[in-house]
């Protein structure tokens, strides 16, 4: 059994920040009363502690029994048949999905299944799954 940890998101973390930043800015800026600007602030925070907890959680596990166990938080929680995966390839699809960080792989198994994930060592963690099944088509580069 191996787990591989999601690669942090630090693309959406900077986006976050200059959205809520410029927002904050132009309360202050209007003299917003300093109720509301706390309340937005706090508003904020929760949305990055909620961020960060996903990030910090999200994790994909290779079993014994050749399954593939993908966990996002609290949110996502599937398991799927490695058997039944045809390929892996580098993604840019930014489909919501259980990956904090926008350097993708997607996944395509059965007919027209298609999950993106972002393991930490994408190779590691492609040439892991193309052991468990030799008919993937892994198409990673580095």
């Amino acid at each position: 059994m191996a787990t591989y940890k999601s690669k942090f998101g630090y693309k959406i973390i900077v986006f976050l920040t200059v959205i809520f930043g410029t927002i904050i800015g132009f309360m202050i800026y209007q003299n917003e009363p300093i109720k509301v600007i706390v309340s937005v602030c706090g508003i904020f925070a929760l949305v990055y502690g909620f961020f960060l907890y996903l990030n910090f959680s999200t994790e994909y596990t290779i079993t014994k029994d050749n399954l593939l166990k993908v966990k996002c938080g609290f949110i996502y929680n599937k398991l799927f048949d490695i058997n039944k995966i045809r390929s892996i390839k580098k993604s840019e699809n930014l489909i919501s999905s259980p990956a904090p960080s926008l350097d993708r792989i997607e996944l395509t198994y059965e007919q027209y299944g298609l999950i993106i994930i972002s393991p930490k060592d994408k190779f590691e963690f492609a040439n892991e799954l193309t052991k468990k099944n030799r008919k993937i088509e892994n198409k990673l580069t580095e």
